[in-house]
């Protein structure tokens, strides 16, 4: 009986990472498609698409897939429409949270994200309602295994960056918007191609959450983050290492 219920808990984590992955590349897919139907479908030609491609060869997806999702986009494998779109709010705790979105079905994806947030505690505002709370900017990531805290300083800054923020994990490199695409070719030139490399939302100011608050408000941003449509997430808040080690206990 051990055995059998280790064995059930292992296919059930397997099912579970097994699901994120396809998440993941459900997003990725539709980047491509739009950054190429945006764009020339040529990555070396369109930064967006480049970017988007990078991104999903980091996830290991097949050069297949990626070209098909090209192709869709280009219009020369027929495919979805989508459509970029954002929305503004406040989570527990009077966290701001700027979601983005690419969909087919704009009614379908307001009213996802608006059930989300009235059921773990948030409020949907209108366009403008929190994004004055964040600025504008390009950030460019890399693994913290390509270089050290200070020889990612120094070649970001010789790059034009604005700010360079380096963990036990990642480096995030900061720029004006207009400055990206020159920041991650300087960048690619020395460390190689960044794990990710896109326009965001930096909060300007952050909110610690703890107890309840932290726990409603990481069921909220779990909830939106699985959201097919849902690209990326961008919240002013902060937790505790401490706290974080709890709630993951």
């Amino acid at each position: 009986m051990a055995g059998h219920s280790q064995f059930k808990n292992i296919m059930h984590r397997k099912g579970a990472q097994d699901a994120k992955r396809a998440k993941v590349f459900t997003k990725l897919i539709r980047e491509i498609t739009v950054a190429a139907r945006a764009g020339l479908p040529d990555p070396n030609q369109n930064p967006r698409l480049r970017a988007a491609v990078m991104a999903a060869r980091t996830a290991n997806m097949s050069r297949d897939t990626i070209e098909r999702a090209i192709s869709r986009g280009a219009g020369t494998a027929g495919g979805e429409n989508y459509e970029e779109v954002r929305y503004e709010g406040y989570g527990p705790g009077g966290v701001a949270i700027i979601v983005e979105a690419l969909t087919d079905n704009r009614n379908r994806t307001a009213g996802e994200v608006r059930t989300a947030f009235n059921k773990l505690g948030g409020t949907l505002g209108e366009t403008g309602s929190v994004s004055f709370q964040f600025a504008r900017v390009g950030v460019v990531r890399y693994p913290a295994s390509v270089a050290t805290a200070d020889a990612m300083l120094e070649a970001s800054i010789d790059a034009g960056a604005d700010d360079v923020e380096s963990g036990e994990e990642i480096h995030e490199i900061y720029c004006k918007p207009d400055d990206l695409n020159a920041l991650r070719d300087a960048l690619e030139a020395k460390f190689g191609a960044p794990e990710h490399a896109a326009l965001s939302w930096r909060p300007q100011n952050l909110i610690e959450v703890s107890g309840e608050t932290a726990e409603q408000l990481l069921k909220l941003v779990g909830t939106l983050d699985d959201n097919d449509d849902v690209q990326t997430i961008s919240a002013n808040y902060t937790v505790a290492e401490a706290e974080l080690a709890r709630l993951s206990a």
